[in-house]
């Protein structure tokens, strides 16, 4: 059974207390329970419902809607290219290119070791700097696709090192 642990129950608790309605902590609530389960399975959404004493139709309604919301597992390394005019404008589909070429993945799709998932996503608020794209909570910006396939590079021995 999905269950919080004692410290993200604590957790739910400090956010609940910060919003006078109940139904403002749901998205936090979401992100701590991605954080917790790695993404928000049908089974995970069920569990944020149940606890919250909400419909499953508002949890999955807003976690369906939110691409910051993970509805299935992703790499260890999750690779999200800006799309937007300023990117595309100046070479994201280069980079997405490279990126898929360099995996052997396409836009949607996890490497079958795990360690890099390849998404596509609308402005990241870094039009001045584009082509950008988003790896975990880093941005990567200026790219070209050779300092693309680099940072791949730099990942992929990042991860062997760790014994990923």
């Amino acid at each position: 059974m999905i269950q919080f642990s004692g410290e993200a129950l604590a957790e739910y608790e400090r956010i609940l207390a910060k919003y006078p309605v109940k139904r403002a902590a749901m998205m936090p609530v979401l992100w701590l329970a991605q954080k917790e389960f790695g993404y928000l399975s049908a089974e995970v959404q069920q569990y944020v419902a149940d606890l919250m004493a909400f419909p499953i139709a508002w949890v999955s309604g807003v976690a369906s809607f939110y691409t910051m919301y993970y509805k299935k597992p992703i790499g260890r390394f999750h690779l999200q290219v800006c799309t937007n005019v300023s990117c595309m404008l100046r070479g994201s589909d280069d980079i997405v290119r490279a990126v898929a070429s360099r995996l052997g993945i396409g836009l949607g799709q996890t490497t079958a070791d795990g360690t890099f998932s390849l998404d596509e996503v609308e402005c990241l608020a870094s039009c001045g700097t584009a082509p950008m794209m988003q790896v975990n909570d880093d941005y990567h910006e200026n790219l070209t696709p050779a300092s693309t396939l680099e940072l791949l590079e730099r990942l992929s021995r990042a991860s062997s090192a760790s014994g990923d």
